[in-house]
């Protein structure tokens, strides 16, 4: 391995419920069957993986009052899967997306810290909040938080947490807690002894100023997303330079955006595949929805082939409720028409064009060269792939570009440690006794 050259991390993103995955292909398996699961978690760690990453979702989407077409094979509970995942796996990390808003803190605490011994130390929380009263519903408190609290609560739920996990000495003695806090009053006595890795890594997701700033103050890594490397550097000297502030050094965080690849034996046979998954992610039916979720109308009765509607979006729209909402529809809907006219495309087409594309598209060492630079240039640490079939669409990356990596010197050959934090490269937390 070749001295002073950045590493690269690398991480495996289960697909599930998103217009990435393209369910149509014969090949495409699973969503719940645990071999789906065993599958993409076993690739990842036969590529010497830092972890395998799962999402969460609390409720099923809807569209105009019907469950979303994206999510009618529903979800698993993310520890869950990942409890079993560790009876199959030796040094893989583990990590769970479990959400602050609608989760305590002495439960959630528990069943991670539970998960890292059974692991061996390999567990990871990915924080996510939520400000989605659809969502709330499921939940007995019901309602929801305002967007300002979110993480105002998040942040006390993650520090409360944390003293749970400090409550049993390093040696194996437990101590009564106590917290008493704006969001959370609790004491008592933790269940489970301190971990191997004294705290779970924390993985926090987005690119809000808020979510930043949550990053900077608390993770050890950040999964986020950006499409350009100019892009990314903005963002990496971003986050980075927001941890002096909390006297952290830029290592004590590794961005990890989320990206997806495309692989051919040459860049044009990459492209021509690229074209082709495009074309198959974004259906007619997929097409009217991604047009509908921006203009927050029925707009059923439109052609996919034919061109945009003339009326404006509503914004005040609920007809999608428990997806993002778009920030600015009559923005985004003035950009894609100028598209649409400047190109002559249709609807179909336009939502292509304007919806997410491959992030890394060419040959094995085109992508290799492409996630080297990247990283290099410190538009980012590493990736979470997000491959575009179930499970087996991490296969090819590892057979083909992993080689290339670890011949680049910038991938490792072999595990050098067994816990999470020691395939990252992190210290483990300091014993607050």
């Amino acid at each position: 391995m070749s001295r002073g050259r950045k590493q690269i991390h690398l991480a495996a993103h289960f697909p599930g419920v998103n217009s990435t995955t393209v369910w149509a292909d014969p090949r495409s398996g699973s969503q719940i069957d645990f071999s789906s699961f065993e599958h993409l978690a076993r690739t990842a760690e036969r590529g010497l993986f830092d972890f395998f990453f799962l999402a969460e979702g609390l409720r099923l989407r809807e569209h105009a009052g019907r469950i979303h077409d994206l999510d009618v094979v529903g979800r698993p509970e993310s520890i869950t899967v990942l409890n079993a995942l560790a009876a199959v796996t030796d040094r893989l990390g583990l990590a769970a997306t479990v959400n602050a808003t609608f989760n305590e803190p002495y439960e959630l605490a528990r069943r991670l810290a539970s998960l890292d011994h059974l692991s061996a130390g390999r567990a990871a929380w990915n924080v996510v909040t939520s400000s989605d009263a659809f969502t709330g519903e499921n939940f007995r408190r019901g309602g929801y938080l305002d967007r300002a609290d979110r993480y105002t609560r998040a942040a006390e739920f993650l520090a409360t947490a944390r003293e749970l996990w400090d409550s049993w000495t390093p040696d194996g003695e437990p101590r009564p807690f106590a917290h008493s806090g704006p969001q959370f009053g609790i004491e008592g006595v933790f269940t489970v002894p301190r971990s191997p890795q004294g705290h779970p890594v924390v993985i926090q997701a987005g690119d809000s100023a808020e979510g930043r700033e949550f990053a900077a103050s608390a993770a050890d890594v950040i999964f986020t997303r950006h499409s350009t490397l100019e892009a990314g550097r903005e963002f990496y000297a971003d986050v980075k330079g927001r941890l002096a502030r909390y006297g952290r050094e830029p290592g004590d965080l590794k961005v990890m955006p989320g990206v997806t690849y495309v692989l051919g034996d040459t860049d044009a046979e990459a492209q021509e595949h690229a074209a082709e998954i495009r074309h198959r992610q974004v259906s007619p039916q997929n097409a009217i929805l991604a047009l509908e979720q921006v203009w927050g109308r029925d707009l059923s009765g439109y052609d996919p082939d034919g061109p945009l509607p003339d009326v404006d979006p509503d914004p005040e729209s609920a007809l999608v409720q428990g997806r993002v909402r778009v920030a600015d529809p009559v923005a985004v809907a003035r950009k894609w028409r100028a598209l649409s006219e400047a190109k002559g495309l249709s609807i179909r087409r336009t939502v292509i064009e304007s919806t997410g594309r491959q992030s890394f598209v060419g040959s094995p060492e085109t992508v290799a060269a492409a996630l080297e630079e990247s990283v290099a240039t410190d538009a980012a640490d590493g990736f979470i792939l997000v491959p575009h079939l179930t499970p087996g669409g991490l296969d090819d990356f590892v057979d083909r570009v992993v080689p290339l990596l670890q011949e680049r010197g910038v991938f490792r050959t072999e595990y050098s440690g067994t816990t999470l934090r020691s395939h990252l490269g992190l210290l483990g937390p300091v014993w607050k006794g």
